[in-house]
C-alpha cells in the first residue's frame, strides 16, 4: 500500500504516491511507512526524501515546515 503525499509550498503544490517518506525532524530524520500511526510534526532544515512506486528515490531540500499523516494521506507544508 502506498502513501498519498501532498507537498505544499507558498509558490507551488505537488501530489505523489510513495512507499516510504523520510523527513528532517527536530530530533533527526524519521521514516514514515504505509499504515503508520497518525502524526503531526515540525520539520527542520534538511532533505525530504521519498521512494516512488518504481522504487526510485526522489528528494526536496526544505528549510522547515510541518507534516501531518492520517490514514495513509500525508500533507507536508514546506519552506524551500
Amino acid at each position: 500500500m502506498m502513501i498519498k503525499v501532498q507537498i505544499l509550498s507558498p509558490e507551488w503544490s505537488r501530489e505523489l504516491e510513495a512507499s516510504a517518506v523520510f523527513l528532517p525532524g527536530a530530533m533527526g530524520e524519521f521514516e514514515v511507512l504505509s499504515s503508520h500511526a497518525p502524526i503531526i510534526s515540525t520539520l527542520t532544515v534538511g532533505k525530504m526524501r521519498w521512494r516512488n512506486a518504481s522504487g526510485a528515490e526522489e528528494s526536496l531540500a526544505v528549510r522547515g515546515g510541518i507534516v501531518r499523516l492520517k490514514d495513509n494521506v500525508m500533507q507536508v507544508c514546506v519552506e524551500e
